[in-house]
């Protein structure tokens, strides 16, 4: 499942979901890396 989060002000990342945080982010990887940041929420 691909899911975008939200890394800083203005840097989103588009990526297969991997895991989530404790502390409410996720974690989604691109090629051979993972970022963590906030999830966007769907807009329906």
């Amino acid at each position: 499942m691909l899911r975008t989060i939200i890394m800083g002000t203005c840097v989103q990342v588009q990526g297969a979901f991997v895991r989530a945080l404790s502390d409410g982010r996720i974690v989604v990887s691109v090629g051979d890396r993972n970022f963590a940041g906030q999830p966007i929420s769907a807009v329906a």
